[in-house]
């Protein structure tokens, strides 16, 4: 009899989310503010088959909060998307635009808090709002083997969504931490790909290139 495989269904939040009266207000001040743009819980980029989950902090408010895709119109989403194209993560032109035609490879990007925060900087409650969110989703890809944390506050919601504990887990650019749930899951660090820390040389292109490089060795190694 063949094996029958659990299809877990993906939890979303809602386009008008109220779990979080900070993030609900500021929401409302910027559609009065800019009219037009996605002010609302950015959706994830990529497919659930993906291998790869990319994890950020939040929506930038010019940037995944304008254009509705994560890191997309701001200078991160730059040097991420520019990272995974030369790796074979991504084809096409990331024309910094929803609809730029651009498309990710056997890779998934999302969020830590799913709507943009007033300074980039979501308040503890609001990530633990949000993080059934993060949990639901690496229930639902059926082939995750490699998890990217970009920054260390990414780092340590990942494993409060995974039930791990911090403190087993210690956070280090490049550093490799091999999951026992979900089984054969490794998660990689990296600083954030921030215009802050590339302008104060925390982090460099190369650096990060090796961070994901690192990231796809380990999956390969997890393939085997």
């Amino acid at each position: 009899m063949a094996a029958v495989t659990e299809v877990v269904r993906l939890a979303e939040p809602e386009r008008e989310c109220e779990r979080c009266p900070r993030l609900v207000a500021f929401r409302a001040d910027n559609r009065r503010t800019y009219p037009g743009w996605h002010h609302a819980p950015v959706p994830s980029f990529g497919g659930l088959d993906a291998e790869i989950l990319v994890v950020g902090l939040a929506p930038g408010l010019k940037g995944a909060n304008r254009t509705g895709r994560p890191f997309t119109g701001d200078y991160a989403g730059d040097l991420l998307y520019a990272t995974l194209a030369d790796l074979g993560l991504a084809h096409g032109s990331y024309g910094a635009s929803f609809n730029d035609g651009f498309t990710l490879a056997n890779c998934r990007v999302t969020n830590a808090a799913r709507c943009v925060p007033p300074a980039n900087k979501p308040l503890p409650a609001e990530f633990a709002a949000c993080r059934p969110f993060l949990a639901a989703e690496i229930a639902a890809m059926p082939n995750l083997r490699g998890i990217l944390s970009l920054g260390r506050e990414s780092h340590g919601q990942v494993l409060a969504a995974l039930g791990l504990r911090k403190s087993a887990f210690a956070f280090g650019h490049g550093a490799v931490h091999r999951l026992a749930a979900p089984a054969g899951v490794v998660l990689v660090d990296s600083y954030h790909c921030s215009r802050y820390n590339t302008n104060t040389g925390r982090l460099t292109g190369p650096m990060f290139v090796a961070a994901v490089t690192t990231l796809l060795d380990a999956v390969k190694e997890c393939r085997q």
